[in-house]
């Protein structure tokens, strides 16, 4: 049998990412972005299955039995935090684990740029946090919500499948609220905080249509509602919300999206040029007027040309943000490449860049 202690104790040793166990192969952590072997013990069925037994509540091992997986975050004594996902392939058991990050980074240490502070101050509106799975959208919102309740006298109420991240009581009340065994549904939640006098509402994901209309609802009477979508790019984003919706609804929710968006923060992260860490890279949308229209009108596909222009706003667009990283030595060609938007004009960027380097 594995020494899960031993795994866990890794993990939090050499900061790795992630922990996988799978049938038919070595223990295998994520370092840096990418995926290491871990001794020589190929893991047997009852080595994963004894694993998920030692750390799965029972609620979770219902669930486990009933839908085929489940997901759910555990401590490790005082030594760190996990994000579990458990669930079944070709048979076995499979165990992914997520080492939560100890202490809470600021907006500074994560590299967000300032106007994140001011979108962390607004009194009102939906804040979407978007990323690929292991991108650090919930690093990120649990570092936005930390700094309004260091900065704000305000009640927070958060709704997360599992809660990753513990906040005390700062200047803020929080009150979070796990799914599954707080509450039955990201949706049934939401609309019970608004009974709460919350000021700030944090929605794990937007998962649904129900929880979209709920979180949008929340957001238009009078909340600042926090909320993660799976996708890349704020034009992107707004066509998968409004797609979301039957046909003869998605006009109305144009005109809702474009009164109560306040922002768009996509992000990526990136190895180091090192490949000792990663580095996230953001893309900034600030919901100005011009924006705005464009949501009303259907026209999301022209947002990119207005966070190009939006810089004395505090915008910036994926692809500009990946090649500061890349002029600045942070991050290398190709890993900058690979996460393009579009490709073929960041490539003439760098052949501009190159040449002018050259000139000098």
């Amino acid at each position: 049998m594995i020494e899960l202690q031993k795994m866990l104790e890794l993990v939090i040793r050499e900061a790795a990412s992630d922990l996988h166990l799978s049938v038919g192969r070595t223990p295998t952590i994520r370092l840096h972005g990418a995926l290491r072997g871990v001794g020589n013990k190929v893991l047997a069925p009852e080595d994963t299955a004894e694993a998920m037994k030692s750390i799965t509540p029972e609620r979770n091992v219902r669930e486990f039995q009933e839908t085929g997986s489940t997901d759910f975050a555990f401590s490790y004594g005082d030594k760190g935090r996990f994000r579990a996902s458990i669930f079944r392939q070709r048979g076995y058991v499979g165990v992914v684990l997520r080492l939560l990050p100890s202490k809470m980074m600021s907006l500074e240490e994560i590299g967000l740029p300032p106007v994140m502070k001011d979108v962390c101050g607004q009194p009102r509106g939906l804040v979407l946090v978007t990323g690929p799975t292991g991108s650090g959208k919930t690093t990120t919102l649990a570092s936005m919500i930390n700094y309004i309740n260091e900065n704000f006298a305000h009640h927070i109420v958060t709704v997360e499948d599992p809660i990753e991240y513990y906040h005390p009581h700062k200047k803020s009340i929080i009150t979070q609220r796990e799914v599954g065994v707080d509450v039955d549904s990201f949706a049934e939640c939401i609309r019970r905080a608004l009974r709460s006098d919350p000021d700030v509402i944090l929605v794990g994901e937007m998962r649904d249509l129900t929880t979209m209309q709920a979180a949008i609802t929340a957001a238009e009477t009078g909340h600042l509602v926090f909320a993660t979508l799976h996708t890349t790019g704020a034009a992107n984003t707004v066509d998968r919300i409004v797609d979301s919706f039957p046909t003869d609804e998605k006009e109305q929710i144009r005109i809702q999206l474009a009164m109560v968006l306040e922002a768009v923060l996509s992000q990526s992260l990136v190895p180091t040029a090192d490949g000792r860490a990663r580095v996230a890279a953001f893309e900034i949308m600030i919901a100005n007027d011009p924006i705005r229209h464009l949501i009303r009108e259907n026209k999301a596909f022209r947002i990119n040309s207005f966070i190009q222009t939006g810089g004395k706003q505090g915008m910036i667009l994926l692809d500009d943000f990946l090649f500061g990283l890349w002029a600045q030595g942070r991050i290398t060609l190709s890993d900058m490449m690979l996460r393009a938007q579009d490709l073929e004009s960041l490539q003439k960027k760098v052949r501009e860049y190159t040449a002018n380097t050259k000139r000098r």
